[in-house]
Formats: structure tokens, C-alpha cells, sequence
């Protein structure tokens, strides 16, 4: 009798331990007081139970239970439970929240201008905030849904592009153009190899030749030569105006027609001299070995 009163005793731990257990992995303690209340909401967007609720990002209650209104037709009642510490204002409202991976939560807007707070067992004013997901599904969706028709046209045409042999043929051409790039990329990797540096060396040396050059340029005296080439043109003036003045004999020579005239007529006369003593030689050149010869 003993042994069967302890087996039981250990099946009613057992049973106690595991429905504490339970409702500990809901969130839910047991052994601590709380306060039940009621949302109404006229859509849930799928919200669960042991859903946790939260005030000011802090949570402070789970959701025990979701019933629809039957008397209350297109409201549903949701009864969740709070901690007994957490005063509810009156005129505060429950939000659901859509989150990005569809799970829905429950954010208490607390109304902390009002002194009154609201009973246990009363209800709370609910609204649905459907989020990015819900606007994603208004807006987004029916774009999609006018864009459907122009992407089956497009893919049509794609397809019609791709089934084309005039695509294959310029893609072989495109090979034919890449591997035309890669022996060129060649032919200048081999330039920059041997040319480049030979060009280089060549600018350098005349980069240091100009250098020797300027270098020599800089110890000429440029004034002094000017200078002289000045006094040079000044002499050259000169003389051009001695040849111009008649008030010299270089400028008489130049200048006097007569004396050209003489000079033109002397040479006239000795010409003809000339050609005279070429024809006539005997007539000014007189000699005999053996004497004077009578006339």
C-alpha cells in the first residue's frame, strides 16, 4: 500500500512538473499574479497564442486566448494576460504589428496623459498595423500583377532573340574579336617589355644632351655678341652711306656717270686695240737680224 501511495505521489509531481514546464516554455508564470483583459479587433492578421505583448518594446503580458464575437459580428476578442503590476491608462490601444517574417505582436500604445486606468476584465480598443508586408501586398502586388504580361512578352522575345542563329554567329565573332584583343594585349605587353625602355633610354639621352646644351647656351655672352652685331650693322650703315655721298672718292667712283662713261670708253678703245694687234700684228712689232729694212 505504501508502494502504490508513493508511485502516485510521483505521478502527481510528475503531472505538476510537466504542466509547469509547459506553460514555462509559453512564457507564461505560473506562480506569478496577473491581470486579464480583453482586445477587440476587427482583424488579427494571424496572430497566435502565448503571442507576447509589449509596452514600450518591454514585454509584459501573452495572449491566452483569441474568440470571435459572435455577437459582434467581424470583431474578434482577444484575452490577454498582464502582470498585475502593469496599470493599463484608459484610452490606451493595442497595435498589432506585422513583422518582416510575417510573425504578428502586440504593442500596447500606453495613453499616460489620463490619471485612470483601465479595470481587469475590461476592453481595450485593438487596431490592425499591417507594416512594410501589408503595404508590400497592397502596393507592390498589383504592380506586379500589371507588370506579369509585359514580362511574358518579354521572355517571348527573349526567347525568339536567343533561338536565333544570328545570335550564334556573333558570338563567334565576338570569340574571334576577343581572341584578336588577347594577341594584341600580347603584342603590347611585348612593346612595354622591349621597345618602351629602349624609346626611354633614347628620351633620357636626349634629355641629357638638350640639358648639356642649354647648359652650354647659358655661358654665352648674349649682350656682348648683340653688341658687336650692333657695332657691325652701325659699320655697315656707314659705308652704305659712303658709297651713297658723292663727297668721297669711293662715293665718286660709285656716283659719277662721266667717270663710268671714260672707264666704259677705255675699255671700248682697249678692246679694240687688242683685236687689232690680233690682226695686224706687224703694224706695232718691228724687227729684222739682218738690219733695217728700207721702205
Amino acid at each position: 500500500m505504501k508502494k502504490e501511495f508513493t508511485i502516485g505521489i510521483a505521478a502527481i509531481a510528475a503531472l505538476v512538473i510537466l504542466f509547469v514546464g509547459i506553460n514555462y516554455l509559453k512564457g507564461i508564470n505560473l506562480f506569478k499574479a496577473e491581470s486579464y483583459y480583453y482586445v477587440d479587433y476587427t482583424e488579427v492578421n494571424g496572430l497566435a497564442l502565448s503571442s507576447p505583448v509589449y509596452a514600450n518594446g518591454f514585454k509584459v503580458g501573452l495572449v491566452r486566448d483569441i474568440q470571435y464575437n459572435h455577437n459582434n459580428p467581424g470583431h474578434i476578442t482577444v484575452g490577454i494576460e498582464m502582470d498585475e503590476n502593469i496599470k493599463i491608462p484608459a484610452g490606451s490601444k493595442a497595435e498589432l504589428i506585422t513583422e518582416m517574417l510575417g510573425t504578428v505582436k502586440m504593442n500596447l500604445i500606453m495613453n499616460y496623459g489620463e490619471s485612470k486606468t483601465v479595470t481587469p476584465g475590461d476592453t481595450i480598443e485593438g487596431y490592425a498595423n499591417n507594416g512594410i508586408m501589408a503595404k508590400a501586398e497592397q502596393e507592390l502586388l498589383p504592380q506586379i500583377e500589371k507588370l506579369m504580361p509585359k514580362l511574358d512578352s518579354i521572355l517571348t522575345s527573349l526567347n525568339t532573340v536567343l533561338s536565333d542563329p544570328a545570335l550564334g554567329n556573333t558570338l563567334k565573332n565576338a570569340e574571334k574579336i576577343t581572341a584578336s584583343l588577347s594577341q594584341t594585349s600580347n603584342h603590347l605587353e611585348k612593346l612595354m617589355g622591349n621597345d618602351i625602355p629602349k624609346l626611354t633610354n633614347n628620351v633620357t639621352t636626349i634629355t641629357e644632351d638638350l640639358k648639356v646644351i642649354s647648359d652650354n647656351l647659358k655661358g654665352i655672352d648674349y649682350a656682348g655678341t648683340f653688341n658687336k652685331i650692333d657695332e657691325t650693322l652701325k659699320n655697315v650703315y656707314a659705308l652704305t652711306d659712303k658709297l651713297n655721298n658723292k663727297d668721297n672718292t669711293i662715293g665718286l667712283l660709285f656716283n659719277d656717270p662721266e667717270l663710268y662713261n671714260n672707264l666704259n670708253a677705255t675699255s671700248a678703245n682697249a678692246a679694240s686695240l687688242l683685236k687689232d694687234l690680233q690682226e695686224h700684228p706687224k703694224r706695232y712689232v718691228h724687227f729684222s737680224l739682218f738690219g733695217k729694212k728700207d721702205k
